[in-house]
């Protein structure tokens, strides 16, 4: 297992979610910094795409003004650099995107790259587990792991996508995009035990945790709970003032899992 199992050693993992290039590259670089200071174990990056199909308007706004901004994907190589080399993050960072993003890119050169800048794993909402040996032999060829979706509808499937997972397993709380929800009543704790009858990868639950008192209710059968538009709220709010708010929010949010 690569080093994403240190995220969830011992303790209930905060996964954030947040947009490269929303406000800005530099912000981005910023706000990284300042989540893993305020005790973030995994950062997922998104890297933005024209037709984000699994996300909600908040997303899809970051998306949009990311793009706007002239970020690309060399633009977003050299962030996470700069942050394994010169900011010393030691933290897995994973990046979540398309599989448009990657085929387009060219996946050999994509997963290389990743292996490269030390990138340890990558989502791929869009991907269907019928589908994940197009890139799969790719990822493990350089060593990074292609994350597995178990959502509420994987029914009798669940336990065959974890079987084969890798890194840790991201468990949708919620049927539909992205977004925060005033409550989540899917019930997440029996897709969590289907789950580990048949892998010790650990699983995060996100889609729709917004508040500390619904993270500190999915981490009670989780091992770690994902954040992304909430965080993406506060972005939108602040824009290059965000960093400190959004440290705030993310020590808020460590502190009820724990």
């Amino acid at each position: 297992m690569s080093r994403i199992k240190d995220a969830f050693d011992n303790k209930k993992a905060f996964i954030p979610f947040i947009t490269c290039g929303d406000p800005d590259i530099e912000t981005t670089r910023a706000l990284v910094n300042e989540m893993v200071k305020n005790g973030a174990n995994l950062v997922e990056l998104g890297i933005p795409f024209s037709d984000p199909t699994a996300e909600g308007p908040t997303i899809q706004g970051a998306n949009i003004r990311a793009l706007s901004g002239g970020v690309n994907k060399e633009k977003i190589f050299d962030m996470v650099r700069a942050l394994r080399n010169e900011d010393g993050i030691s933290i897995p960072l994973v990046f979540m995107t398309y599989a448009n993003v990657v085929f387009s890119y060219g996946s050999d050169k994509f997963f290389k790259t990743c292996q490269e800048i030390g990138i340890d794993g990558v989502i791929l909402p869009d991907l269907p587990y019928e589908e994940k040996g197009e890139f799969e032999d790719v990822s493990d060829k350089y060593g990074v792991d292609l994350i597995s979706l178990i959502a509420p509808t994987s029914a009798n499937r669940i336990a065959m996508i974890a079987k084969e997972a890798k890194g840790f397993i991201y468990i949708v709380s919620s049927l539909g995009v992205t977004g925060t929800r005033t409550s989540i009543t899917t019930d997440v704790a029996s897709i969590v035990e289907v789950v580990k009858a048949n892998t010790d990868v650990p699983c995060a639950i996100g889609f729709g945790i917004s508040n500390p008192e619904q993270a500190a209710k999915m981490a009670a059968s989780a091992d770690g709970v994902i954040v992304g538009s909430a965080i993406v709220k506060i972005i939108e709010k602040y824009g290059k003032d965000s960093v400190t708010p959004v440290g705030e929010f993310v020590k808020s949010m460590v502190d009820a899992i724990r």
